[in-house]
């Protein structure tokens, strides 16, 4: 095989935004995929019947509307990946989430703050205001927010103005999800930062989780839960295209078992799992890095159900239907009962169920008349339970006839999105538990979380910092610290 100035592996949105950054640097890059499709957790598919276009893991996408890589112009230092410029389009919602209350109610979690305030004041006087003055600094200084929680979590460039937002949002995580909500009076609010919160598949008592939650909410207000218009599989085509622009080499079909399988290379990128690392690296990784490998924790498996409707979702509240996302969960606390029970390692009768319903703003991901519906629960990792049955009775019971409108479904229990990607353990879509030390720490506690210590190889997966969602930024962060160390080691590439 040729040799390469760097080698890729794994095209989830992370691998190519490593690739892309390297080939940017003027690198002759190859990338190589296990699977057919280009994508990894941005793949979309005709999972169901021919025409419907399925979201197979992200469906809504809030960090990549405000992560830099992803940045209207290319991110503030001009480095990234304009989303608009390439033709992706970002579709936004009229609203960006609804929250199933009991009752048939919903709370509803608009694009203004005032709107949203104003919401909650009609469930329970007084909350609006109480929503206020726990998000208005954040949302405010959304940008500080987002630049403090996509860095490298070891250097986080911000100015000593910005500071102090970033304390406010430090002091509200501290708090965590109960406490907070203890502060409305009403159940609404809170439910409103639960149900994100419970993104992360943890109880909600954990700092994670409420950092988390936050930042979702804080995304929501500042620049929407936006679908990609055609599926998020455009985001990946998007970039591979711009990387055979710029002369990279694109192979799919060809797992790596093996480091030697891959062309000499003075960098190696992978966009693979901590465990996977250890599997490729072996006795070649020093005995500390192994066993600090061997601890990291995976989270909580995620099974997804793709429905097809021949109707929208027959919502119980009318508005409901203009939300881009939908939260099942009721409460805070039937929410919070239903993570720790996945988290004691069992299936919830009543679990949280987080839907999306992208026709509201998207028509071309199906025929006429037809409608895709994402929906997934969490389960215990490694879990081969067909969950339809009971995401469709939990959909059911906020949108009374929705049974009547499936015309197809496809279920991918968690087992089976591990094999269909292997990155996510055991079901783990986030590639590791959210805690907030791990997230931190993530894979191992090193000043350069990127780089291990086989030469020239580095790890830009959502096992580094700052960890999961469709950002791009841990293969920014990973493919800028090869850069570093090569030009260190060997003059300019």
């Amino acid at each position: 095989m040729a040799s390469r100035d760097a080698v890729v592996v794994g095209s989830g949105p992370n691998g190519l935004a490593a690739a892309w950054t390297l080939a940017s640097a003027g690198l002759d890059v190859e990338l190589v995929e296990g699977a057919d499709t280009l994508g990894g957790g941005t793949r979309s598919a005709e999972l169901t019947l021919p025409g419907v276009v399925h979201d197979v893991c992200s469906a809504a996408h809030p960090l990549a509307a405000a992560a830099p890589f992803f940045a209207p112009g290319g991110g503030p230092d001009g480095s990234g990946f304009d989303l608009a410029a390439h033709g992706v389009r970002l579709l936004q919602p009229e609203i960006p989430l609804a929250h199933a209350l009991d009752g048939g109610r919903f709370a509803l979690l608009h694009r203004r703050l005032a709107d949203t305030a104003a919401d909650l004041d009609d469930l329970a006087a007084g909350d609006g205001a109480r929503y206020r003055r726990l998000m208005a600094p954040l949302v405010a200084d959304a940008g500080t927010v987002v630049t403090a929680l996509t860095s490298t979590m070891r250097s986080v460039p911000l100015r000593p103005d910005q500071l102090l937002t970033l304390a406010t949002f430090g002091a509200r995580v501290l708090q965590g999800v109960p406490r907070i909500a203890r502060g409305f009076r009403g159940p609404a609010a809170g439910a409103l930062l639960a149900g994100s919160a419970a993104h992360t598949a943890q109880p909600l008592q954990r700092m994670g989780a409420a950092g988390a939650g936050l930042l979702l909410n804080t995304l929501a207000h500042a620049v929407g839960w936006p679908v990609v218009e055609g599926g998020s599989q455009r985001i990946a085509d998007a970039v591979v295209a711009d990387l055979r622009r710029m002369g990279a080499t694109v192979r799919t079909g060809e797992w790596v078992d093996d480091l030697r399988q891959l062309p000499s290379a003075r960098i190696t990128m992978l966009d693979l799992s901590p465990a996977k690392l250890l599997g490729l690296g072996g006795d070649a990784l020093p005995a500390g890095y192994r066993r600090a490998l061997q601890r990291y924790r995976y989270g909580n498996g995620a099974s997804t159900v793709h429905f097809v409707t021949d109707a929208p979702v027959p919502w119980g509240d009318p508005r409901a239907a203009r939300a881009g996302t939908v939260h099942l969960g009721g409460p805070g606390a039937q929410i919070d009962a239903a993570e720790r029970e996945v988290a004691a390692g069992r299936h919830s009768e009543d679990p949280f169920v987080l839907l999306v319903q992208p026709s509201v703003v998207d028509p071309t991901r199906a025929p006429a008349g037809l409608h895709p519906v994402w929906a997934y629960c969490h389960v215990p990792a490694g879990s081969d339970v067909d969950v339809t049955a009971t995401i469709t009775a939990r959909i059911e019971r906020y949108a009374p006839g929705f049974r009547d409108t499936v015309v197809a479904s496809s279920c991918r229990s968690a087992a089976r999105l591990s094999l269909d990607n292997p990155i996510h353990v055991g079901g783990d879509i986030a590639v590791g538990e959210a805690s907030v030390r791990q997230t931190v720490l993530r894979p191992v506690p090193r000043w350069d979380p990127y780089a291990t210590p086989l030469p020239g190889v580095f790890l830009c997966s959502s096992a580094t910092p700052p960890g999961p969602g469709v950002h791009g930024m841990s293969g920014v962060h990973a493919a800028r610290s090869a850069l570093r160390r090569s030009s260190r080691r060997n003059g300019t590439l």
